[in-house]
């Protein structure tokens, strides 16, 4: 007897359970879903105040989002070579407008590197050319000056057009909180 009420309370216990909806955070471009984030999910934005986070979400509740963050470190062994170790981890809360830009992972060309290098060297060649002027006009190039000035310009621009990622806000991209629980 014990054992069929045993056996009809646990074939029943699944029925009973209800589960719980999870909140949400979706990720949208002129009104379209791009990616939605939810507990579970792997995270990398940058915040309104600058914070760089790479983390792992915990939990989406209340227009928050609760991230869990692992300090890996790269250790060595005793035989010379090295291993990955989680020396801690960090939590963080963040409300969801309180992101500012989604990572983009960079392919092909680095325009901003590139546009830094050209950038410093037409500076720095623009200061040696005021020197040599400063110093012994008759081995002054102008034709030299100006194109370092150019070099720079170039540089400078190369720098501003690089990816910034996905800017929230600007334009296209939105953040939508998403309320999945029933109260």
């Amino acid at each position: 007897m014990i054992r069929l009420f045993l056996y009809s309370f646990f074939l029943s216990l699944p029925f009973s359970l209800q589960a719980q909806g999870n909140d949400f955070i979706s990720l949208k471009k002129k009104g379209r879903t791009i990616k939605n984030y939810y507990a579970g999910t792997h995270i990398e934005f940058m915040t309104t105040t600058g914070a760089y986070r790479n983390a792992l979400i915990t939990k989406v509740q209340h227009d928050s989002i609760f991230l869990q963050e692992f300090l890996v470190r790269q250790l060595p062994t005793t035989f010379g070579t090295y291993i990955l170790d989680t020396a801690g981890s960090f939590r963080f809360a963040y409300h969801y407008k309180q992101i500012k830009s989604f990572g983009k992972t960079q392919k092909g060309f680095n325009m901003q590197g590139s546009g830094s290098s050209l950038f410093g060297g037409g500076i720095l060649l623009t200061l040696a050319s005021g020197v040599v002027y400063i110093a012994d006009r008759d081995k002054f190039s102008p034709a030299l000056m100006g194109a370092a000035a150019g070099l720079a310009a170039l540089g400078y621009m190369m720098t501003k057009s690089g990816s910034k990622g996905i800017v929230v806000g600007k334009r296209k991209y939105e953040l939508e909180y998403v309320n999945m629980t029933s109260h």
